[in-house]
């Protein structure tokens, strides 16, 4: 059984072996004897090593990857990128991978690629890294002036069809799914795994214009997900990466709308690490890039980050007009206009972002009543976002004076939540216990914790 496929594929594409990979390999190691590398190098190869390598033994030295991969690209005609070979490439990633806004659209296959592998063999410089401060802020203006290059037409023989792309989104709806119901932590990992394995081949092959397009605008998509999974599953550093790509490969695929919400999601998540003002200036250059388009119902997704991040400033007088600027844009529009990724923003969600301004703007009482709401109409489909809006609802009823209330409340959202694997989730449980530590004394409150105490959610990490 061949150990690495990739570089068995490569081969086969370049005409070095037959399908069942047995026959060439004599070739392909006087193909890499030849190669200038290899020639500079004083470096010579036999079949021998050829079989080694698709077995899955790695080239210790630079100088017989790089032969490698001229050999395979004089045949195949383009330029073949070290991570296409299926050689680890872990050692050789820069703590700074997928900081950068991509130049052009090419470079984003080997970027993603790097990223994957980081994620998938641990590499702790890039899945724990913290976020860069500056890079999204960078990415965020050159996604505004135009800086990246048009998408061109890749030099090879490998072609995709509609086929593909719809493979790609169907897979990606799919993995949605199993975020929103059991959180990012749950499928993160088999994601990752599969947008290895297609993504970065799919991104290198010719295509017509339209569909190539397409591909970009799915990988987008599919690689947003990967961000806002490791955001939910606590890895921010690793998320921030991944949402500048997906910037990126939005922007290729000329798809303001999609590249205006990433923006919106990395306004999210700065707010969620406490950089309120880069949050607030996220949600705006949505807005901002967007204006033209006039789509309402994006329009009011994007104010009402600006909300969320103005809310925990205590800017009660900014955060209000944000809150009645989406208010305003969501009642003009009608369902089932925009994109079909942001259908899931309906009336509960609405609510819901204007029950979590409330609360941090000390209104409990208006946080109850939104938060009500949106537990009342929501359809069911998103329980994580259910989750979250529990909790909010439990705060306001601490922040009112109804311990008793917020306990019930938060007992049934952990009940629930119990299935959920979120760091989010966790850090809304920690924020109810800080609110919890003034009514210590209360009877409902010794008593809820007698409850939870056991359930993953309450108990510490690692616990």
């Amino acid at each position: 059984m061949l150990t690495n496929e990739r570089l068995a594929a490569l081969m086969t594409e370049a005409g070095f072996l037959d399908r069942a990979g047995t026959v060439g390999r004599k070739s392909f190691a006087r193909a890499v004897t030849n190669s200038a590398t290899a020639r500079a190098a004083g470096r010579s190869y036999s079949h021998t090593y050829v079989s080694r390598w698709i077995d899955g033994t790695v080239p210790r030295d630079q100088d017989t990857r790089n032969a490698i991969r001229e050999a395979l690209g004089d045949r195949l005609g383009r330029v073949v990128a070290l991570d296409e070979l299926g050689f680890p490439t872990a050692g050789a990633i820069s703590p700074d991978a997928g900081l950068a806004y991509p130049d052009e659209p090419s470079e984003s296959a080997g970027t993603v690629a790097q990223l994957f592998d980081a994620d998938l063999t641990g590499v702790a410089q890039l899945v724990q890294a913290p976020p860069n401060l500056a890079a999204g802020t960078d990415a965020a203006m050159a996604w505004l002036v135009g800086a990246q290059r048009p998408l061109a037409e890749p030099a090879s023989r490998t072609r995709i069809g509609v086929a593909d792309v719809e493979r790609l989104r169907t897979m990606r709806e799919s993995f949605d799914r199993l975020d929103s119901t059991f959180g990012g932590g749950h499928a993160r990992t088999a994601l990752v795994q599969y947008l290895r394995t297609e993504l970065p081949g799919l991104l290198r092959a010719g295509g017509s214009a339209d569909v190539r397009r397409a591909l970009y605008a799915g990988a987008s998509e599919s690689t947003q997900l990967a961000a806002w999974m490791a955001y939910d599953a606590g890895l921010h550093g690793l998320a921030q990466r991944y949402f500048i790509q997906a910037l990126g490969l939005a922007d290729a695929a000329e798809d303001r709308l999609l590249a205006a919400s990433i923006l919106d999601a990395m306004s999210h998540q700065a707010a969620f690490l406490g950089r309120y003002r880069d949050a607030a200036n996220l949600a705006r250059a949505a807005q901002l890039g967007t204006k033209a388009a006039g789509v309402s119902i994006l329009t009011a997704h994007f104010h009402v980050m600006e909300a969320r991040a103005l809310a925990r400033t205590g800017d009660s007088a900014e955060c209000d007009r944000a809150m009645a600027a989406a208010v305003e844009h969501f009642e003009r529009h009608t369902p089932g206009d925009g994109p079909g990724w942001i259908s899931y923003f309906d009336a509960a969600e609405l609510a819901a972002e204007l029950g979590h301004c409330h609360r941090d703007l000390g209104r409990s009482d208006r946080a109850i009543a939104y938060a009500t709401k949106a537990l009342a109409s929501a359809s069911g489909d998103y329980a994580r976002s259910d989750f979250f809006v529990a909790m909010v609802l439990a705060d306001a009823h601490l922040d009112e004076g109804d311990v008793e209330e917020g306990c019930r409340v938060a007992g049934k959202a952990i009940e629930v939540g119990e299935s959920l694997s979120s760091a989010r989730c966790r850090s809304y449980v920690d924020e109810f216990k800080q609110r919890l530590r003034k009514h210590k004394a209360s009877s409902s409150v010794r008593e809820f914790v007698g409850g939870v105490r056991e359930s993953r959610l309450w108990a510490p990490v690692g616990q």
